[in-house]
Parts: structure tokens; sequence; C-alpha cells
């Protein structure tokens, strides 16, 4: 019959000291982070694409009806350019 065995747990004690004090010795380095080229090319073109998904369509119809009513000397007026002057600061919010 064994009773005991006393060592053991003494040998136990200093092995888990030895784990603590080795593992309590952490780098304390600067950590960094570096982009590719390739993912820069990438961003821009995703920003891009989604630009060109809230940008509405051009409608060739309207530019060119706007085209011929510009060749008419009598469309071209004060109220004509003031209409067209405040829709266009409305359009970027001023």
């Amino acid at each position: 019959m064994i009773n005991g065995i006393s060592n053991v747990t003494q040998v136990n004690n200093v092995q888990n000291l030895r784990k603590t004090e080795s593992s309590a010795k952490v780098s304390r380095d600067v950590d960094s982070i570096s982009v590719s080229a390739e993912a820069k090319e990438m961003a821009e073109a995703y920003y891009l694409e989604q630009v060109a998904k809230e940008t509405p369509d051009v409608r060739a119809d309207r530019i060119a009806e706007l085209k011929e009513k510009i060749k008419d000397p009598n469309y071209l007026n004060n109220a004509v350019i003031n209409s067209a002057a405040d829709k266009f600061l409305s359009a970027i919010g001023l």
C-alpha cells in the first residue's frame, strides 16, 4: 500500500512556477499594418463603383432636346438662366 507521494506535488509546484514566469515575459512590440498597392486599387475601384451606382443615368434624349433649345437665341433669357442656376445650386446642396 502506498501512503502518499509528497515529492510529486513539490515537483508540480516548481513546474507551474516556471510556466508562469515564462508566460509573464510578453513582448511589447508595436502592431502595424501595411496595405498593398493592389488592395488600394481594389478599394478605389469599389468606391468608384458605389459612386457610379448613386449617380443618376444620363438621359441622351433630354440632352439632345436641350441642345436644340439653346440654338434658339430667344430661349436664353434671364428667367431661364436664373432657373437653371437655382436648380444647379439646389442639386449641390446650396
